[in-house]
């Protein structure tokens, strides 16, 4: 492998200045226009049907200038599965669920707007356990589960609370268990988890008086964003703007569309004025996504040798009152339910579930972490019944090049064991503990993104007059040093110093597309898009350095700051002079500006069986071990 230049070395942060100083433009620092503040009114029960809503004391405050409820604003919205409002409709599924929003002249006028709302239930059975709701007796979440809208590689069941049954079948697991010397079986319970990210979910929007819109979001997925509130608001893409801020942490849960629609009705009733809404921690922790809970049985068969046979794994997870964007997770958990292991007889359904908790979604891990701890957990117990090292039960099972995952796809480059080595060495495994500490431990894990297999990146790269380099992507910048890694990726590829290039967060109006920065997706699809982006950027430069050295372009060099003939290094002309308006010596103009343009989308994933399983989902499966 070549050396590198810049990837791989530690440069400050594109953002570092900004974010040290305090000039870093976070959503709540929005005062570009005049401004109005919203404020939302919660269901304060778990499940019922809304019997009225009386907004007219609200209306009548000082202050107050628009106040909506669902009836204002009906649509769908969904990145999987389309069963979610923004507003409460007709019925509540959740306690904290969104009933109607205000907008007013301040926070303090608009929340006391909110108080003077009324509503009337008509309280309904509620459920809180998946494993209840899945009962014929339990109440139904989604009476109109049927008619929503789903993409097709999810399968929900209607007339139940089942909004995805993912399956997974490898070999006979009925004969795996037969072969098996030892068979252990446990139940398993992963609770939910609030992401509680440093900075809350905010949103702000503007109706412009030519009917379009802009949003300004904490969103994971600006471009997503802009195609779900397009099909939600019946408005064509170039009416919608949509600016993702620096982001204070994600993890998943500002991933898709999340709260932004609260504030869009409230902008679209007072046009010209840009509307924020900005969550408190108690709204955070009701309002939006959480880590699913999980309910597993998992059943493990093993020789005595310790070979794993045959593994049978059911997993219910908790989706909340809405699940549209849950049931990837569940989705993934299926064709990942193996772990890090070639375990030849595989067995698993994965169901995601509603019931009237809050809305269940991405956390980091995807549920690749709940659902593989029960199996690390088996594999420790495993060792113990059979006297056996836990490392080396491990190793003898972990996937290799050339294994197979649950769904049947072959493993092409697999660090599993390596992994699994460091992290023994690194707490010197195999020898006694010393001190205080009773004991060590290690696990395994392996994770691919679980993403659509149309799931694209891109990238344009500008040449400015002066030959430094302006980088334009799609992707948020929520502190995990993104834009940084796409300027070194930009810079290695164009041999342009790192300290030219710059860098901005997205606005849908300017950036290219990204589908969304989840998964830990973002440094290998839009870095490839990145990476040819540059490429098609060097390539026009060095056309026109041949053209300006009078040397075939293969003997053309970029380096630094300079185009150079390979044969003779001082045969050479500044970048800025071929970047800035270049014309020949007659005086005619040639070429005009330098953009390089990339796209990147992936191509080895394919669909999987409805009824197996079996497919290729993995773009890249990305092996880890911990050791204490």
């Amino acid at each position: 492998m070549p050396s590198l230049t810049y990837v791989g070395t530690t440069f400050p942060r594109v953002e570092a200045v900004e974010k040290v100083t305090g000039s870093a433009k976070f959503i709540e620092d929005l005062c570009i226009g005049p401004m109005l503040y919203a404020k939302i009114k919660k269901s304060s029960i778990p499940h019922g049907r809304i019997k009225s809503i009386d907004t007219s004391r609200a209306e009548a405050l000082p202050g107050v200038r628009a106040v909506v409820t669902g009836k204002d604003f009906p649509n769908r919205v969904g990145l999987y599965l389309v069963d979610r409002t923004f507003f409460a409709v007709d019925k509540v599924r959740f306690y904290g669920e969104p009933l109607a929003a205000v907008a007013a002249c301040s926070e303090e006028v608009a929340q006391k707007a909110v108080d003077l709302i009324e509503v009337e239930y008509e309280e309904l059975p509620a459920v809180f356990n998946p494993q209840e709701s899945l009962k014929p007796d339990a109440p139904i979440l989604h009476e109109d589960l049927g008619s929503y809208e789903v993409v097709p590689i999810f399968y929900p069941v209607p007339g139940t609370n089942i909004s995805n049954h993912a399956k997974t079948r490898k070999g006979d697991v009925e004969k795996g268990f037969a072969q098996s010397d030892l068979i252990i079986e446990h139940d398993y319970y992963v609770p939910q988890m609030q992401h509680v990210t440093i900075e809350t979910h905010k949103a702000a929007a503007q109706w412009g008086f030519d009917g379009k819109l802009t949003v300004w979001s904490t969103a994971q997925s600006p471009s997503t964003l802009r195609q779900l509130l397009s099909k939600s608001l019946g408005m064509p893409l170039h009416k919608i703007r949509v600016i993702s801020s620096y982001i204070g942490g994600g993890f998943g849960g500002k991933a898709g569309a999340t709260m932004e629609g609260l504030v869009i009705p409230l902008a679209k009733k007072c046009p010209g004025y840009i509307v924020r809404i900005v969550f408190t921690r108690e709204e955070d922790l009701q309002c939006t996504m959480t880590r699913q809970a999980l309910y597993a049985r998992l059943k493990t068969g093993v020789r005595k040798d310790g070979r794993i046979m045959a593994l049978e794994y059911k997993l219910i997870w908790d989706g909340g009152a809405y699940t549209e964007y849950g049931v990837n997770i569940v989705r993934a958990a299926a064709y990942s339910s193996s772990g890090a292991y070639d375990i030849p007889n595989v067995k698993t359904d994965s169901y995601c579930v509603y019931t009237n908790n809050p809305v269940g979604g991405p956390v980091r891990g995807f549920g690749m972490c709940e659902m593989q701890w029960g199996i690390e957990r088996q594999i420790e117990e495993i060792a113990k019944k059979l006297n056996m090292d836990p490392l080396q039960v491990r190793l003898l099972n972990g996937l290799k090049e050339g294994s197979t995952t649950a769904t049947g796809q072959e493993i092409e480059n697999s660090s599993f064991s390596k992994c699994l080595k460091t992290a023994a060495d690194a707490v010197e495994w195999g020898k006694p503990s010393q001190g205080k500490f009773r004991g060590k431990g290690i696990a395994g894990l392996v994770k691919a993104p679980a993403q659509p297999s149309n799931a694209a990146s891109s990238a344009i790269i500008r040449i400015n007059e002066d030959g430094t380099v302006h980088l334009s992507v799609g992707a948020s910048e929520m502190g995990q040093g993104m834009l940084t890694a796409m300027c070194q990726i930009a810079a290695e590829t164009l041999n342009i110093p790192y300290e030219k290039f710059a860098a901005r967060v997205p606005d849908t109006d300017f950036t290219p597309y990204e589908w969304q920065t989840v998964g830990s997706r973002t440094t290998y699809c839009l870095g490839h898009a990145v990476i040819r982006a540059a490429e098609d950027a060097r390539r026009q430069i060095l056309e026109l350095g041949s053209l300006e050295l009078g040397v075939p372009v293969e003997e053309v060099e970029l380096e630094n700051d300079t185009v150079y003939w390979k044969n003779d290094k001082s045969k050479q002309v500044p970048l800025r002079t071929l970047v800035d308006s270049y014309s020949k010596p007659t005086g005619e103009g040639i070429h005009g500006p330098i953009i390089g343009r990339g796209s990147y989308i992936p191509s080895k994933m394919t669909n999987l069986d409805p009824e197996t399983g079996q497919g290729k989902p993995g773009l890249f499966w990305t092996f880890g071990a911990t050791a204490a």
